[in-house]
């Protein structure tokens, strides 16, 4: 959790209210720091692989990591240790099978033991648009008759006021981290979101500080379409250009999903000397 001197300097990074444009090794250096709630957002579609692989070249350990879709991104950041716990409402290799690296430290506690915390989609939607309100908590209609509450402590029922209706709660989540990935901010720092959007925006807002990144920077945001998401730069902590920044994923405008290497991530994944081979050459060697 972050002191009254965490947060006033991290009001001191930004300039006039405006976010940063900084360098990615920069953006991490500043943001992510060991044991931070870090989220890293994006639905199928802009999810941040260059500044999740910059987390794990600097070597972060003891994150908290939060995702409602933990994909090929969070198995990297666990088989290289730097997750204790994990907060999630799903997790696999779309469209081929499991996570490897995940089920390792589950099953086996390599590289460490990882502590998970279940959730719905929609506990997890709820909880972040609490997290962003400022509110204590998510109060929504779910989990009934489900089993996640057995294994899960902070699954709660709570009884409407005015109603006398059996709810659902579980608490907001605010990360000391968001880390999103977009198609364009401007030069002031207002950062635009097109295509599929996830929670990013909430994660954004939920957030003590947040990192974005974008494929490009451009002088002026032009037309949009009617899902467009713009997130204003006093609301950002600090962006980084990263062109192909969310590869393999996609980003709508910019490149197609990759999938074959989501197909071939299932064999690299499997054996640990493999994934650590192949870390080391397209993660770690790549400064």
């Amino acid at each position: 959790m972050a002191t009254g001197l965490d947060q006033l300097s991290e009001k001191q990074m930004t300039v006039s209210g405006r976010a940063r444009i900084v360098s990615l090794h920069e953006a991490v250096a500043q943001c992510v720091r060991d044991g931070d709630v870090v989220a890293m957002e994006g639905f199928t579609h802009l999810i941040p692989y260059a500044a999740g692989h910059e987390v794990i070249r600097q070597q972060r350990k003891h994150l908290t990591l939060i995702r409602m879709t933990p994909d090929i991104l969070y198995d990297q950041l666990i088989g290289m240790g730097c997750a204790d716990k994990l907060m999630f409402s799903w997790g696999g290799n779309p469209g081929v099978g499991s996570l490897h690296r995940f089920r390792d430290a589950v099953e086996h506690s390599w590289p460490q033991p990882l502590i998970l915390e279940e959730h719905s989609h929609a506990a997890m939607a709820n909880a972040y648009d609490a997290g962003a309100a400022g509110l204590p908590c998510a109060v929504f209609r779910g989990y009934v008759g489900a089993e996640l509450r057995r294994v899960n402590a902070n699954i709660k029922t709570i009884e409407c006021p005015f109603t006398g209706e059996q709810l659902a709660a579980v608490p907001a989540i605010r990360p000391d981290v968001a880390i999103v990935h977009a198609q364009k901010a401007d030069r002031r720092g207002n950062v635009m979101f097109e295509g599929i959007v996830g929670v990013q925006k909430q994660a954004v807002l939920a957030a003590r500080r947040s990192i974005v990144t974008v494929e490009e920077i451009v002088d002026d945001l032009g037309p949009r379409s009617s899902n467009a998401v713009i997130l204003p730069s006093w609301t950002v902590t600090v962006i980084a250009c990263v062109p192909k920044g969310a590869h393999p994923s996609y980003a709508h405008g910019y490149y197609p999903r990759d999938n074959n290497f989501y197909i071939a991530w299932d064999k690299i994944a499997r054996d640990r000397d493999g994934f650590l081979a192949w870390m080391q050459t397209h993660v770690l060697d790549r400064r």
